[in-house]
């Protein structure tokens, strides 16, 4: 399969389990064209034009030529110096990776995260909070994440794989929207009961059982196992962490458990004074489950051999014919909301 077209796959997969829906995401992508069409010098010069069909600023090819024929992929969640003199060293034997996939984003993807954050006051709305709120806390947000990105050296990777000339590309928020899509589903099926039936659920997946084995468990971060959930909302989109008010907004929606990939001590804090139950279910865990669902989609239009690294745990579930329980098709949800910290 060719580069160009995992990254076309990556970015329509991605469209297909936005939290959103479609048509909120294509209405971002029109936003994006109005935008660049009133553009005019420098401004337009610099305007990323990938935004005119991928709404995803943090998902990109950032080296190589999108007609490379790829059949082998080195795949982690972070790719940087040291996996990409692993890939080149891969390379010098026979079969070694024809790319690279991080999850994370690098260079231009990290340097504009922030960009994907406002999907988040959609989101949090679905789940009853009134959009204005959650349009004017996420404002903030957006800000404070944009402000401490600004200064880091987003190109050093992206630059260590021009040199050695390795095709690299990250697929970030496209792989997180299908381990929500698919636990937010999960849940609404299975209706948890308590909220140690949702660390049940969790332990049914291959993904948190290894990361369980090598010492990070699924945690009841805020709450008790024998408390009852009540609405369960899924918080592993959207780029980063929210702003720290909205647990409370969260509450009087009608959520009453959050699941999450991780949460700082303040955001924790918060939820615990707003009644709110938090199992954070395990950051590289959730990256890994999100990066299997959107790979096998993949490699059901392709085989591509995945050589998995930095922290990603394949499970080929097309493989091992092993479907889950979850349908291909949404269910409307119910009402809840979310929450959460750090790089998804």
């Amino acid at each position: 399969m060719k580069l160009g077209k995992i990254y076309e796959k990556v970015i329509e997969f991605g469209k297909s389990r936005d939290p959103r829906g479609i048509k909120e995401v294509e209405a971002q992508i029109e936003d994006n064209k109005k935008t660049f069409k009133d553009l005019k010098g420098i401004r337009r010069e610099i305007f990323d034009r990938e935004k005119l069909k991928n709404p995803y600023s943090d998902s990109r090819i950032l080296h190589g030529d999108p007609d490379t024929q790829v059949k082998t992929v080195l795949v982690g969640i972070d790719m940087e110096g040291p996996e990409l003199l692993l890939a080149q060293k891969l390379r010098e034997k026979r079969n070694g990776p024809d790319l690279v996939i991080a999850h994370h984003p690098e260079g231009r993807a990290l340097a504009r995260l922030a960009d994907v954050m406002g999907m988040q006051s959609e989101i949090l709305a679905t789940f009853g909070v009134p959009i204005n709120v959650a349009e004017s806390l996420m404002a903030s947000r957006v800000a404070e994440v944009d402000r401490s990105i600004s200064p880091g050296n987003h190109n050093r990777s992206v630059d260590m794989a021009r040199l050695l000339d390795i095709p690299m590309m990250c697929m970030h928020t496209p792989a997180d929207n299908h381990v929500v899509f698919y636990l937010q589903e999960l849940f609404d099926l299975e209706k948890p009961r308590k909220v140690k039936d949702i660390v049940d659920l969790l332990y049914e997946h291959e993904e948190y059982k290894s990361l369980a084995k090598t010492g990070s468990p699924v945690t009841v971060f805020v709450g008790d196992e024998n408390r009852k959930a009540g609405g369960v909302f899924v918080d592993m989109t959207g780029g980063t962490s929210g702003n720290k008010k909205i647990y409370e907004k969260l509450s009087q929606a009608g959520v009453g458990t959050i699941v999450g990939m991780h949460i700082s001590e303040e955001h924790r804090k918060l939820a615990e004074e707003n009644h709110l139950n938090v199992v954070i279910a395990g950051h590289i865990s959730s990256d890994s489950l999100g990066m299997n669902l959107l790979i096998d989609r993949i490699c059901r239009i392709e085989p591509l051999k995945i050589i998995p690294c930095s922290g990603f745990i394949r499970v080929d579930r097309v493989k091992s014919g092993a479907s889950g329980k979850i349908s291909s098709k949404p269910k409307k949800k119910s009402k809840s909301g979310g929450g959460s910290s750090g790089k998804r």
